[in-house]
């Protein structure tokens, strides 16, 4: 079995009983998303032009075909190990996000169009390294939710937050602390939220993810001065249940900007 197959095999291995778990859940859990967020390592140069090519003519295209989308397609412009390119993918199946490779190496169009990128050698190869996080949609937040900016290719930028907590307590609580008023705070502070996602396969477990949007970095600094200054945040951070203890001990935080293709 080729090796890239193989991963995903094993990758789906893991997650069906997930799947099945959540067919068990009420029809409120059942709505939720799931997100496969991918980080495509590359160096300057050829890997560039070649993977947003991918992106845009092969990857995307055949998402569609699998009724997947809209896929977030995005640059690091502010984060750490650049460049980088970032993919969004969500889905109501768990299931389809862990088998996504094998479905889409039966799809003899996608082949055609991907040959370049899917095909690349070791000599010259289309990217460094792949890592792939799954990720279950917050029960509060359950959709991904494109910015207004989307409808029209306007500016835009993304910040991918993700916080890791020292144990799965203090996660668990981290994510009651999101149902508990904070995404009212973020709305009342005139952010647009686009995905919350429980990390289920990943590194630096536990931890969770959101994505937010704004116009510009300008944009970006006075909302989370609004957020700070905001008396609910203020009465909700100092609340026993949440400050008693460190629930937070990580924060990665990247800026982004949307590729042409990107749907998002």
């Amino acid at each position: 079995m080729h090796r890239r197959q193989f991963l995903a095999a094993s990758l789906a291995t893991s997650v069906l009983t997930l799947a099945s778990e959540s067919s068990a859940q009420p029809a409120a859990d059942r709505a939720r998303e799931f997100y496969q967020v991918r980080r495509y390592n590359l160096v300057s140069g050829p890997q560039l032009k070649l993977t947003e090519n991918y992106f845009s003519n092969a990857l995307i295209p055949a998402l569609g075909r699998m009724g997947i989308g809209p896929v977030g397609a995005l640059k690091l412009d502010v984060g750490e190990q650049t460049p980088a390119y970032y993919l969004v993918v969500p889905s109501p199946s768990v299931e389809a996000l862990a088998t996504l490779d094998l479905k889409l190496a039966e799809d003899q169009a996608f082949l055609g169009t991907a040959a370049p990128f899917w095909n690349a050698t070791a000599t010259a190869p289309a990217f460094q390294r792949v890592e792939i996080s799954l990720l279950a949609a917050f029960a509060g937040w359950p959709r991904l939710t494109s910015p207004p900016a989307t409808a029209t290719k306007s500016k835009r930028i993304f910040q991918l937050r993700t916080y890791e907590s020292p144990s799965n307590g203090d996660h668990v609580r981290k994510v009651e602390m999101f149902h508990s008023g904070e995404f009212a705070i973020f709305l009342n502070a005139g952010f647009h939220p686009v995905f919350f996602g429980d990390t289920l396969i990943g590194a630096r477990m536990p931890s969770l993810t959101y994505m937010l949007s704004f116009t510009d970095s300008a944009e970006l600094d006075a909302k989370w001065d609004v957020f700070r200054n905001d008396p609910a945040w203020k009465k909700l951070s100092a609340s026993p249940r949440f400050a008693f203890d460190q629930i937070v001990t990580n924060i990665t935080n990247i800026l982004l900007s949307p590729l042409d293709c990107s749907q998002i």
